[in-house]
């Protein structure tokens, strides 16, 4: 078995990528070797196919259309999974969604793109078989938007994610279709993603709880990459508890992902998740109030439901992170030079990390990517086109810059967090908007699907665990209320999260809400 050769004419353009000098006779000389070169590439293709080539089982999908079965285009494929032999029962009888770019081995995964239509994963992702051992059912695959590249949901290549409060409405991204299924109750729970806001985002807009783990608690390794330094995967579902239960099935390392530091163990998240919050220190952070696209509404909703902690005995402070407002640019740079560089021209994994790669995936994705370039979303294209610009004119020197920011902006957050045991803000500016019309101008699309990342970006590049649950509704439609904390912490987020949902009796569901406003 033999890699492809390069043509003479393809090593002109390598020597054109790099500022080479190449006349004929170099170009002929150096095909031939590279030829040689390439021989190794051959005895790995080989060994490969010898020994580490996974074969995928076969498991039973169905493709979802968007009609009465679909109504919110939340689904991409239909099954039902279980575990022959499950390790335990902690999750038996749960029925999970698991956001599109999370392989199930064996089931087509689109990731939201046509650049991935017809991919089938042969290994399940870490988070995937520790549902399935802790007896889950994978009731299916939830859509996501293209590449994972939007806080809106209007981007997939299959249609846009409704939001079931009122289904003219966006979903929020990039997990839209996870947290619409958990809030429509056609699932129990479901996996996001997160590499700027992207399970917290939707469960803001879609009334549910959104944990974004402590970065490298939760594996990521089966799950198609953005950017390896922001990447992080975790719960969506419709309780807290439910999210306690569910960190503590899919936490710990898994010897496979990088982004994980040594030492990581499983923790029992329930245990001393009904302690409450007397005696805690809840600080509100200003910054996250007040944006230009803030609605004053949200605000007043999210500083309400902080000064409910008082009355059950915690301490609640105003107080202030300087960098949270310049946290977002610093973000944006990683988020796009990062991008750019690992998730397009590194085809997904991107080199230089140790770990479990996805070496068919990256075949497939450098192939069709390619094909279907033009069929990207105005996001992606905005990442490609930024991203190349800002690692070859610019020479990666300012995602070097924005990398060495990210620990006085971490020390930020963790100046505050020796005052306080968590800190609070609005998840979002704003309730969910209108989904736009096919057609839309770019600026507007792209105002749109990014519009509403201010809060919640930072926290992916700091790691810190953030926790996004209903604080309340404006003009009928959820508002969502930002818990963050120490790293590693995540057990006193979750705590202070289920203590208010507590304190308010439960969160509403669209069907609820629909019969109160009736009634």
């Amino acid at each position: 078995m033999s890699v492809r050769r390069p043509s003479v004419d393809e090593i002109s353009s390598a020597a054109a990528h790099f500022g080479l000098t190449l006349n004929a006779e170099d170009r002929e000389e150096f095909a031939g070797l590279v030829d040689g070169a390439l021989g190794s590439y051959d005895v790995v293709d080989e060994l490969y196919a010898a020994s580490a080539t996974p074969v995928a089982p076969a498991r039973e999908s169905t493709p979802a259309s968007v009609d009465g079965s679909n109504p919110l285009g939340a689904w991409y494929m239909r099954t039902s999974i279980t575990a022959d032999e499950p390790g335990d029962t902690r999750l038996a009888g749960r029925r999970v969604a698991i956001k599109d770019n999370v392989a199930v081995a064996g089931v087509p995964m689109m990731n939201g793109s046509r650049s991935m239509e017809g991919f089938i994963p042969a290994r399940d992702a870490t988070v995937v078989s520790r549902l399935l051992d802790a007896g889950a059912e994978i009731a299916g695959k939830a859509v996501c938007e293209d590449l994972c590249f939007s806080g809106s949901s209007f981007t997939p290549a299959s249609g846009p994610v409704r939001n079931p409060w009122d289904p003219g409405r966006e979903a929020g991204g990039s997990s839209g279709g996870s947290a619409a299924l958990v809030a429509n109750g056609d699932v129990d729970l479901a996996i996001g993603g997160d590499q700027g806001g992207s399970i917290r985002i939707p469960a803001s807009f879609c009334g549910v709880v959104g944990h974004k783990p402590t970065f490298g608690l939760v594996p990521y390794t089966g799950a198609f990459p953005i950017e390896r330094t922001v990447d992080h995967v975790g719960p969506i579902t419709r309780t807290v508890a439910d999210a306690a239960l569910m960190l503590s099935v899919i936490a710990g390392a898994d010897g496979l992902d990088p982004r994980q530091p040594e030492g990581i163990t499983p923790s029992d998240y329930l245990s001393g998740l009904a302690d409450g919050v007397q005696g805690l220190r809840i600080g509100v952070v200003a910054e996250g109030f007040g944006h230009d696209a803030s609605q004053l509404e949200v605000d007043a909703v999210v500083q309400d439901a902080a000064r409910r902690f008082a009355d059950a005995g915690a301490v609640v402070e105003q107080t202030s992170v300087a960098w949270h407002r310049d946290a977002f640019h610093v973000w944006n740079v990683i988020a796009t030079d990062g991008g750019a560089y690992q998730m397009l021209d590194g085809n997904g994994y991107g080199l230089n990390a140790g770990g479990l790669y996805d070496p068919e995936q990256m075949a497939f994705f450098a192939q069709h990517r390619i094909e279907h370039a033009d069929e990207l979303s105005e996001t992606v294209k905005l990442v490609a086109f930024c991203g190349h610009h800002g690692v070859t004119a610019l020479g990666g020197a300012s995602y070097g810059k924005a990398r060495n920011l990210v620990p006085l902006i971490r020390a930020a957050y963790d100046q505050a967090l020796s005052d306080y045991d968590v800190l609070v803000m609005p998840t979002l500016p704003y309730v969910a908007t209108e989904l736009p019309e096919p057609g839309v101008d770019r600026a507007t699309y792209v105002t749109k699907a990014l519009g509403m990342l201010a809060n919640t970006a930072p926290l992916d590049v700091t790691g810190h665990p953030a926790l996004s649950v209903p604080a309340g509704e404006v003009s009928g439609l959820p508002v969502g209320m930002m818990i963050i904390g120490k790293h590693f912490d995540d057990a006193t987020v979750l705590r202070v999260g289920h203590s208010f949902e507590q304190l308010v009796g439960g969160f509403p569901t669209p069907r609820t809400a629909s019969v109160s406003a009736s009634s």
